[in-house]
């Protein structure tokens, strides 16, 4: 068994995208998983499966809360251990936890806009790439960024926690990795 981590873009925000999390658990539970538990309403799920392999698991999860919610969520996933890595990567240290996120990059995402991009044009934003994720330090907020919908536009699917969401996610798969899963 692997734990993983799925994290849904554009979940239980606007109108016509509530996905409530007990069929969320309940839905990842007929997948295949196992030890199924949520993190807030945003669609984070951590969650042990057998899966051999990670694209087709995304997928059949993305076909199943398509059928079940009526619309496209796109699903990122990642292993216990990637999350656990993410997490102990802090690129700003001296910035306010809540000024702090991450953003997961799917598996079509394409980060060559990101070659283009000034980052002094965003300044006081900041960010980091380091593999699948950028790390934004967004000292104004989530909501009066003007880095994260750029970057939202141009880069494909992708989804962003808070750094708290993070740290608890990692949390989380601590938790089972010291109850004995990988």
């Amino acid at each position: 068994m692997t734990t993983y981590v799925a994290l849904l873009a554009a979940v239980n925000v606007g109108r016509g995208r509530a996905l409530p999390m007990a069929e969320l658990r309940a839905l990842v539970a007929d997948a295949g998983g196992t030890n199924v538990e949520t993190y807030i309403q945003s669609g984070n799920v951590v969650f042990d499966h057998r899966a051999r392999s990670i694209d087709r698991l995304r997928v059949e999860l993305e076909s199943r809360l398509r059928d079940t919610a009526g619309f496209a969520v796109p699903v990122v996933l990642r292993t216990a251990a990637e999350i656990r890595q993410i997490a102990a990567h802090h690129p700003f240290p001296d910035a306010e936890p809540g000024q702090v996120h991450v953003l997961f990059f799917g598996v079509d995402a394409d980060a060559g806009p990101l070659d283009s991009l000034d980052p002094a044009a965003f300044a006081p934003e900041e960010l980091v790439v380091v593999g699948r994720q950028v790390y934004l330090h967004l000292p104004n907020g989530m909501g009066r960024s003007t880095l994260a919908p750029w970057l939202a536009r141009r880069t494909g699917t992708a989804t962003a926690r808070n750094w708290r969401t993070v740290h608890k996610l990692a949390e989380l798969t601590r938790d089972r990795y010291a109850a004995g899963a990988p």
